[in-house]
């Protein structure tokens, strides 16, 4: 099988402000956090498969749990926050020579190796763009916009940071052919987003329900089956099928007829969280790949940084693999 060179897999998109270190000092601590991989299954417990019904409705009450989140926890990424991993701003974000924050790329030890599923750019960039008119001018300095060429569902970690499994060439070369026999085997996803929430780590999520293929659930467990050296605890509900749009970094420009002393952020989230939904709410999309992934640095695949790709298309029972 050929391989390649760990690459840089597409252009960095910078998204504009003053120097990070003059942020607000709580919105340091909190931009660690929001950077940090959303984890559903730190935050909700799992949605029991023994007495919810069907997948989707189990997906639904997973969504509505999710979407309470903002008003139950409140803005948290306004008020400051710890990191599990003991990353300052600086360990993440620098600034461009022109002004604009970069990530600070720190090198993953030992690499995540992650399968996702790959949502292609046609999509994403209709995503972005809704995305972008909402929330931009609002946060044009304190937000992180997901690269439209990374958008993605995360599946099943073949090891990850909570539990690194280490591996030799020859083991990851394996779990890529595992991998690929499972693929085979896969229908593409005909899907359709049920909502985009704002969780209170500050993460604006889009929620997916599946018409049509192999459902997310289903697809984990043949991933489980084919790689038995994977870590037992995961980071995702088996029924979760979300990608992360944006990440907010800060407080919000007021807008001018809002008074500071009684401005309700809470509220004003959730009006810009309806006007994305009033965009893309019901919006179709096709599923037909999905990426074994090598990440070379910590949160490769949200923040552009080094990674091998192995992209796989799903065949439905066809030979139509192929690494690339």
């Amino acid at each position: 099988m050929a391989t390649r060179p760990a690459v840089r897999c597409s252009p960095r998109p910078r998204s504009r402000g003053t120097a990070a270190w003059l942020l607000p000092a709580a919105a340091l601590l909190l931009l660690v956090v929001v950077v940090l991989r959303w984890s559903p299954m730190g935050s909700y417990p799992p949605v029991s498969p023994g007495g919810a019904g069907p997948v989707p409705n189990r997906r639904a009450e997973l969504y509505a749990k999710m979407a309470r989140d903002l008003d139950e926890r409140g803005a948290a990424f306004l008020r400051g926050g710890e990191t599990s991993q003991s990353l300052t701003l600086s360990d993440l974000f620098g600034t461009a020579d022109d002004g604009a924050v970069v990530p600070r790329l720190k090198a993953a030890d030992p690499p995540v190796r992650a399968n996702v599923l790959y949502l292609n750019p046609e999509f994403a960039a209709v995503i972005s763009k809704a995305v972008k008119e909402v929330f931009r001018p609002y946060f044009d300095q304190v937000i992180w916009f997901q690269n439209t060429s990374m958008y993605h569902f995360s599946m099943f970690h073949a090891s990850h940071h909570l539990e690194p499994i280490v591996a030799t060439e020859d083991e990851i070369e394996a779990e890529v052919e595992a991998v690929k026999r499972v693929t085979k085997t896969v229908c593409p996803l005909k899907i359709v987003l049920d909502r985009v929430v704002l969780t209170s780590t500050g993460v604006l999520l889009g929620l997916w329900q599946v018409e049509s293929g192999t459902d997310p659930a289903e697809i984990r467990s043949r991933l489980r089956d084919a790689l038995p050296r994977a870590p037992q605890k995961q980071l995702y509900d088996p029924v979760l099928l979300h990608t992360s749009f944006a990440r907010i970094l800060g407080h919000p420009k007021l807008p001018q007829e809002r008074s500071a002393s009684s401005f309700d952020h809470t509220k004003f989230f959730h009006e810009l969280v309806a006007q994305v939904n009033g965009k893309l709410h019901g919006f179709q999309a096709t599923v037909s790949e999905l990426w074994y992934v090598e990440e070379f640095d910590v949160l490769a695949l949200a923040l552009n940084g080094r990674m091998k790709v192995r992209r796989l298309h799903l065949g439905c029972g066809r030979q139509r693999n192929e690494e690339s």
